[in-house]
């Protein structure tokens, strides 16, 4: 079998139907043999290979298989490697191949720059943001090497792989026989780590679960909620889990962090007990002193990676290497219809919550948000950019139960939304709101015309308020309002964005039109084009304030309500 022809057998027989990339000389024979099985498997024209690795994390994130991205060598192979950070650093399983010159081509050891067209070393290149990267050297190799590649993927702590292929390894071929990637086992002692945790909670009086990123990607959101509605205790999230629980749901209290909820924060600040699923607790939810994040509690650590532990929050902390896709069904069982009695706590986070939850978000960024979740589909799905778009969502949407929401958090790449929104689409079928800003758009405006190619049912909701809005704001706190380079006094300008999506075919609505026309927009099948116009000065709030605790957040509280926090609390 010709080795081109193989992977994207593997792949098919693998369960991805979904490719995405752009095409270039080195990929021409994997090209050729994609649209050989076109009836079995997807490949889908980006219009830039960065945009090609995002909607792979996308696809990956909703089907919970590894997404799959190609380019051609030198400049199509370096355009992936934004995309390929974000799946390292949100831990998305995806395999992204990429075209080289051929083997006698390569330069070798030779001290010359470059010895083929287009040569570049994209394996030294990815290493430092993939589980692995290396060049496949011949056809003979490439059934172990592809079978290793997947299974890497998907193995522990989840993340992509790179294969670089050169062109003539993808035309050689190979005789063995197309196979399956194996399981991955979880071998740690769940039953042991269970025990000690609910050790740890008959002890505390104001325990608090603080949900991570890992509950969605280990496969367990439905088993985490059976098992805080048994414990009936408090939940806070990291920003890119917010979506674990229902909002509505009476044990959801919200992200805690820099911009987290002020009601999320001051209840995790004043617990004794924090069990944390799967978050990494970086200084974004901590603050830059950690001595000052929860001083009272006792930390329990549950985390797949052992590496990701030896960033201590607390000197002192309880620490689980396991994965929570065995840990959490556990939990439940070593329950075994015990009741916990944290009723009074539960009132007290709820009373907080009560005199907290109007302070802040009253801004045109969260009425927008807030007016968004009232009128979309159930299982909608929402992709958000980077900057204050994200934080809004975060805020103020109420998402619901089969709702899902996807960010760039640790890697923070703008210009995620858009091509993240086509991976989502393709890989659920379902009606994704695309929200962004009017500097991430433009980073990915290019897959618009994805967008109306493949008739997605994605309807991109921009947030414009035509200035680099969390920037615009830094300089007005920090800088003396001096604006440079982030809105149009100082260099940062912005197109009628309303006749670009004309141009790509879109249709285009403000978000200040009928209701009802709105309405029926977001919930038909096809996509459209929502812009959301906003004051230049819209803020993002609460901020936490520098070298503060993250309960201590801008701006201040009055005093009247920070004394009936405090008597709350005491």
């Amino acid at each position: 079998m010709k080795a081109s022809d193989y992977i994207v057998e593997f792949l098919i027989k693998n369960g991805i139907r979904d490719i995405f990339g752009y095409p270039g000389g080195m990929v021409t024979h994997f090209m050729d043999s994609l649209d050989k099985y076109s009836g079995k498997i997807s490949a889908h024209v980006n219009y830039h290979e960065q945009a090609a690795a995002m909607a792979a994390c996308g696809w990956a994130e909703i089907a919970g298989l590894p997404g799959v991205a190609y380019a051609t060598s030198g400049p199509g192979a370096t355009n992936l490697l934004t995309g390929i950070a974000c799946a390292y650093f949100e831990s998305i399983p995806c395999i992204f191949v990429t075209g080289q010159v051929n083997t006698y081509e390569q330069k070798k050891h030779i001290r010359v720059r470059q010895k083929g067209f287009q040569e570049t070393d994209i394996v030294s290149m990815a290493k430092p943001v993939t589980k692995d990267a290396f060049m496949v050297q011949s056809a003979q190799e490439l059934p172990e090497k592809l079978k290793y590649a997947f299974e890497l993927a998907m193995a522990g702590r989840k993340g992509p792989v790179l294969l670089d292929i050169p062109m003539d390894v993808f035309r050689g071929e190979v005789k063995d026989a197309v196979c399956c990637a194996g399981e991955t086992n979880c071998s740690e002692e769940s039953t042991t780590v269970a025990e000690d945790i609910l050790s740890h909670l008959r002890n505390a009086k104001r325990p608090v679960v603080l949900a991570g990123h890992g509950i969605s990607l280990s496969g367990v959101r439905e088993p985490f909620r059976a098992l805080v509605e048994e414990l009936k205790i408090p939940v806070v999230t990291s920003m890119i889990a917010v979506d674990v629980l229902p909002a509505d749901s009476e044990l959801h209290f919200g992200m805690i962090g820099a911009y987290g909820l002020r009601y999320a924060n001051y209840i995790i600040d004043h617990s004794d007990c924090i069990l944390t699923l799967g978050s990494r607790l970086d200084c974004r939810q901590t603050g830059v002193n950690k001595s000052l994040f929860a001083p009272k509690a006792t930390i329990l650590r549950v985390d797949i990676d052992e590496g990701e532990l030896e960033n201590k929050t607390h000197e002192v902390e309880k620490q689980y290497v396991t994965d929570l896709k065995a840990l959490v069904p556990q939990l439940r069982k070593s329950l075994k219809g015990e009741q916990f009695h944290f009723e009074s706590w539960l009132e007290t986070c709820r009373a907080v919550r009560q005199l907290l939850v109007n302070v802040d978000l009253n801004n045109p960024g969260n009425y927008a948000a807030i007016q968004l979740g009232q009128i979309i589909p159930d299982d909608a799905i929402i992709t958000t950019d980077v900057g204050q778009n994200q934080v809004w969502i975060a805020q103020s949407l109420k998402h619901r139960a089969k709702q899902r929401i996807l960010f760039s958090g640790g890697h923070g790449a703008m210009g995620y939304s858009l091509p993240a929104a086509i991976g989502a689409a393709l890989a659920s079928h379902k009606t994704v709101i695309c929200c962004t800003g009017d500097g991430g758009l433009q980073m990915n405006i290019q897959e618009l015309e994805f967008i109306v190619r493949e008739k997605l049912p994605i309807k991109i909701v921009l947030f414009d308020n035509s200035a680099l809005g969390m920037i615009h704001h830094f300089q007005e706190m920090y800088f003396n309002s001096n604006y440079v380079q982030t809105d149009s006094t100082k260099g940062y300008t912005v197109p009628d964005f309303s006749k670009i999506a004309s141009a790509y075919g879109l249709r285009t609505v403000s978000f200040e039109a009928d209701a009802e026309r709105i309405r029926e927009i977001l919930t038909d099948p096809f996509p459209a084009f929502i812009s959301v116009p906003l004051p230049q000065t819209t803020h993002v709030f609460p901020k936490l304030g520098m070298n503060q605790p993250i309960h201590i957040q801008e701006p201040p509280l009055s005093k009247e309500i920070k004394s009936k926090v405090e008597l709350l609390l005491e």
